[in-house]
């Protein structure tokens, strides 16, 4: 309920309980037992900020919220609004988006794998320094490829592919352990098993669409999480894109009037249990961080212990519901509780948390100033909306009449890495037939080589052997011509003798 420009949520007997919108990027806590009243909580705080032009995301866990597009019930709140000296009060209902990753209930919620990046999914999944390592390396291969990764068969397409280059790559980029490849198989298979294959795809949501505000009433855009939250790896897939989008889409703003958009997630403790710290360090910073673009986030949940203290510690604005204690962890939980106020001098904690009527509780939020109020027992206003679950025939009608009804309704899978790898493969099988043609041919034309080497080299051996032969034969009839030339100069020299003997003896014989 807006009064004086303020959230007024409730009463300390005759003392009004604001929640200042200046102060609600500081960020916020709803905590208490089943049943003590935690929706009705988060449902008068959404619809004021509705009424001030301030979208809100919800998530739905317990299916129990669509009421919000029905008016309330007068009647029915009447008593309350008596005891609490509330006059002229109005029930309306208000405008809506309702969204659904498993796409029953609401328009389906996809994004882009490419958009949410390695280093947000390598949190999400939990995966080592060396896994990240791999998977940046991945997405690094698929952009110099000019590749697309949209959904998670184009992701599970690549790293199968790096994997089997993986000898191919380590040069490059370092090494690309097959150990590491299937790590991240692995909990991409998970995610998909979890819904990953409808989370993942085309048209991504815009989130602009969230920012949107009908009649001047912000937009409530309502996820339902009745089955998502049964699936805490993509609810934290989810809730970590969308801040992440937000904080790289909004300018900084510093302190404004009212936030820009405020999110609800309810049973926060899904968001934490088992969660790796990689995912917890993450979540931290983008809460923190998220305050400069003028977001508020409040976490819903049963004790506040459900929730790390270094991201409870972002949250400024808290309302604690009735406690429940037990068992010696219980006690101990309402003790932590309790501390974590304000104290009020007038106002035992530890003893009112576990004796306050549902729709009481205890409250301390930030001041104008910013700085925390004393807790204060608090009896908090009822809805303007129904308190019902909206009939399902009546929230179909109301998404196929809304303004974004067939934006996200259609899916389509345009030609990405998995679509391209088949032909890739036919393109490496290609490469690599010619490339063992070619060697084939290379083989082939060096065998040829090396056979006319060795038969230049046979002709050349015949060659000189012939020469050799002939200068033989030529030694040996030039030694014969030689012989015979000797011989017959021997002849001659004797026959010359034999003549010149002759000679004489005639001559003597005159």
């Amino acid at each position: 309920m807006i009064k004086d420009g303020k959230i007024l949520i409730g009463k300390a007997e005759e003392k009004e309980i604001y929640l200042i919108p200046s102060q609600m990027n500081r960020h916020g806590l709803i905590a208490g037992a089943s049943g003590t009243g935690k929706t009705v909580t988060l449902k008068v705080i959404a619809e004021s900020l509705s009424e001030l032009g301030v979208p809100t995301l919800i998530a739905d866990v317990k299916g129990d919220l669509s009421g919000m597009i029905v008016e309330g019930d007068l009647e029915g709140i009447s008593g309350r609004l008596e005891s609490m000296g509330i006059e002229n009060y109005e029930v309306r209902k208000y405008p809506v988006h309702f969204f659904d990753v498993y796409q029953k209930y609401g328009h389906p919620v996809r994004v882009k794998m490419q958009d949410m990046g390695p280093m947000l999914l390598a949190r999400i999944m939990g995966l080592t320094e060396a896994q990240e390592g791999v998977l940046n390396i991945i997405f690094r291969i698929a952009s110099e490829m000019e590749l697309d990764i949209i959904d998670l068969k184009d992701l599970q397409a690549m790293c199968t592919y790096v994997g089997e280059h993986s000898k191919d790559y380590t040069l490059k980029y370092g090494n690309v352990s097959k150990q590491s490849i299937g790590a991240i198989q692995r909990r991409l298979l998970q995610l998909e098993e979890q819904g990953g294959d409808l989370f993942f795809g085309m048209p991504s949501l815009d989130i602009e669409d969230w920012l949107e505000r009908e009649g001047g009433c912000g937009i409530m855009n309502m996820l339902e999480c009745e089955e998502l939250f049964q699936h805490p790896l993509l609810y934290s897939t989810f809730l970590l894109w969308m801040l992440n989008e937000l904080y790289n889409r909004l300018p900084e703003v510093g302190d404004c009037d009212k936030p820009k958009m405020v999110f609800f997630f309810d049973e926060a403790h899904l968001l934490f249990d088992d969660a790796p710290k990689q995912l917890v360090d993450k979540i931290e910073q983008t809460v923190k961080l998220i305050r400069s673009k003028g977001v508020g986030v409040f976490f819903c949940t049963q004790t506040p212990s459900d929730i790390p203290n270094s991201v409870l510690a972002q949250l400024s604005n808290r309302i604690q519901h009735s406690l429940r204690a037990y068992t010696p962890s219980e006690i101990k939980a309402v003790k932590l509780a309790a501390d974590s106020f304000r104290q009020n001098p007038d106002l035992n904690t530890v003893e009112t948390i576990t004796s306050m009527k549902t729709g009481t509780a205890l409250v301390s939020v930030l001041d104008e100033e910013g700085a925390p109020t004393m807790v204060e027992k608090t009896k908090i206003l009822p809805p303007h909306s129904s308190m019902n679950i909206a009939p399902e025939d009546k929230v179909k009608r109301y998404i196929e009449n809304d303004s974004i009804y067939g934006k996200y309704e259609k899916s389509f899978d345009p030609n990405s890495a998995y679509e391209e790898m088949d032909y890739i493969r036919r393109q490496e099988e290609h490469d690599k037939a010619a490339e063992e043609e070619r060697k084939k041919l290379a083989k082939q034309e060096e065998q040829k080589a090396k056979e006319e080497a060795r038969e230049q080299a046979r002709r050349e051996r015949e060659a000189e052997r012939e020469r050799a032969r002939k200068e033989k034969e030529a030694s040996e009839w030039s030694d014969r011509l030689a012989k015979k030339a000797k011989t017959k100069l021997e002849n001659e020299a004797l026959n010359m003798g034999i003549r010149s003997a002759k000679k004489f003896l005639q001559g003597l014989l005159k």
